[in-house]
């Protein structure tokens, strides 16, 4: 074994009157170590452990990186985009793309149901009707959206079924807007949705979750894809109608019954795309009138704008009696058409003719073109760490993708999405700094004093190595050890009490937090113990060789003077 080893060893684990001496400040020296590991370990485990979960929640409400058409700034707001296969499939097969999933918003209100308070003023019964308003955004997702965040955060009920090929009105809302609404799963709530004309629909509530990030919680509820692309009239709905009024010679009035797109709407009735959105009609015999519809753009206001894809519908006619009758309805009621409808849906009908002329229509609508129309795809990394260098390759990757609708894309990713509250979390690994450098620089410099101490109170011990023939680093190395055994005493308590704390608020949650103002509800600990190591390593390695400088004192002891010293 190594002397002076040894000799460090004995003199750590002695007693005696110097020892006394000594002591309170080894101890003080070995408090500040031990303080500064337990600040250090939970520093590191609250600081990571906020980030991840802030990150992790804002990605689960959208993704690492989202593509949209050029020029959109808001993910919630987008122009749509034409779907496109091939573009999803050239994006899936990148390295490092864990998923891709198409989405679309659409702003909304969500209505409680009617809430009757009923009181008597002077003797009259009288009664108050309530209902609450909250303002959101729904979010369309289709069969491929990656449900795993909201699952994990589900606290009652189930996600929305988007697999089946019939769209399914059901939502899911955090436990906050189903408090504020007073709604539970399995209920029905009323969504106001903003179009020219004001639209109502009902959905059911299949599940509550509820995340922590309050100000996303009481934004956003997810539902059907289909439904948003619906409501966001994209593409283009058209249907053949026949007028309730009729010509003065006899003649329907058969007419294009067109949504969505711009509103400039040309129609193919079989001879091209013209402008003629009708015409009159009294056949003779069966037939099926076919209708392509779409709009178009004016040089002036839609310049370098698409058209939207067209929408087809159909019309069947079957004429029964006397064909050849004019079509003078036999029931005219202040002018109107009397139909008698065939099927509930009003999709058939008859109209009987003055002779005994019977003509039959039945309605065969467009499916839409909005189903083809997305607002975006949002994209799935494996490793954040490397977003940045995947989202150029995605970028690369649809610069020379061949579409058929000639749109330039956008890649944003979270962090620019985000960048407020990207740049909070950025800014914490300041903090970390600042208080690792702090209480490193505390404790060393208490190490430092702890040091001269040992030292002084063995003087007569210095005086006597030196004598006997020990060099000044050997000596040096004597008191460096010592400095060691304690350093690395109060590592080792730093650590168990520091991970114990970091434990027992992770199993127990202590420090809740204000989920308005911290985005999450209680104080999150995140325990990396690479992190943990090389702090360890840093603390004993920076304090160590930080002592190496005070050690310089023995060199000038005087071994004559140390041994007359008493």
């Amino acid at each position: 074994m190594n002397k002076i080893y040894y000799i460090a060893k004995k003199i750590h684990k002695g007693k005696g009157e110097d020892k006394k001496v000594s002591q309170p400040i080894t101890r003080i020296a070995r408090l500040s170590i031990i303080l500064a590991m337990v600040i250090n370990i939970i520093t590191l485990a609250v600081v990571t452990g906020f980030q991840n979960k802030v990150k992790d929640k804002v990605i689960g409400f959208g993704s690492h990186a989202t593509i949209v058409k050029a020029g959109e700034n808001s993910t919630f707001e987008t122009a749509p985009i034409v779907y496109s296969d091939s573009l999803e499939m050239a994006v899936r097969n990148i390295q490092g793309v864990k998923n891709i999933q198409p989405f679309a918003y659409k702003p909304a209100l969500l209505q409680s149901d009617p809430d009757t308070n009923r009181y008597n003023v002077n003797g009259i019964d009288t009664f108050q009707v309530q209902q609450e308003i909250h303002g959101i955004v729904m979010k369309g997702v289709g069969k491929t959206y990656d449900w795993t965040f909201f699952e994990s955060h589900l606290i009652e009920g189930i996600v929305p079924n988007v697999r089946d090929s019939i769209p399914h009105d059901e939502i899911i809302v955090s436990s906050q807007v189903a408090k504020n609404l007073g709604i539970e799963v399995g209920e029905d709530v009323s969504v106001f949705f903003v179009k020219a004309t004001p639209v109502k629909l009902k959905y059911k509530v299949s599940g509550i979750f509820k995340t922590g990030l309050q100000e996303f919680d009481e934004q956003v509820v997810i539902g059907d894809m289909r439904s948003v692309q619906r409501l966001n009239d994209w593409g283009i709905q058209t249907a053949i109608r026949v007028a309730d009024t009729i010509t003065d010679d006899g003649q329907f009035v058969i007419y294009a019954d067109a949504r969505g797109g711009n509103g400039n709407y040309r129609h193919d009735w079989g001879k091209g795309f013209e402008n003629a959105y009708g015409f009159t009609y009294c056949d003779v015999k069966d037939t099926v009138i076919r209708l392509i519809s779409s709009d178009y753009y004016s040089f002036v206001d839609g310049f370098g704008e698409l058209n939207s894809i067209p929408d087809t519908a159909y019309l069947s006619i079957k004429v029964e009696g006397n064909k050849y009758l004019p079509c003078f309805p036999k029931d005219l009621e202040m002018g109107q058409i009397q139909k008698e409808f065939l099927n509930k849906s009003g999709t058939k009908f008859a109209i009987n003719i003055k002779g005994g002329k019977r003509v039959i229509f039945e309605y065969k609508d467009g499916r839409g073109s909005h189903q083809n129309y997305i607002g975006g795809y949002e994209v799935e990394v494996n490793n954040f760490a490397k977003l940045d260098e995947i989202a150029d390759n995605i970028k690369r990757a649809i610069y020379f993708q061949d579409t058929d609708e000639q749109i330039e894309y956008r890649v944003r990713t979270i962090s620019e999405d985000q960048q407020e509250i990207f740049l909070w979390l950025d800014f914490l690994n300041l903090n970390v700094i600042i208080i690792l450098v702090l209480m490193l620089l505390i404790s060393t410099i208490n190490m430092g004093s702890g040091l001269l101490v040992l030292i002084i109170t063995k003087t007569q011990l210095i005086g006597l190595l030196k004598a006997i023939g020990t060099n000044n680093w050997d000596i040096r190395k004597l008191f460096l050890y010592q400095a060691v055994f304690i350093i690395l005493r109060a590592v080792i308590i730093g650590n168990v009490v520091g991970i114990g704390l970091c434990l027992l608020q992770d199993y127990f949650t202590i420090i809740p937090l204000n989920p308005e103002v911290y985005y999450l509800d209680a104080v999150p600990v995140e325990l990396n113990f690479w992190h943990i190591g090389l702090l360890n390593i840093g603390t004993i390695v920076l304090c160590t060789a930080a002592l190496i400088i005070p050690s310089y004192v023995v060199t000038k002891i005087s071994p004559i003077k140390a041994l007359k010293f008493d």
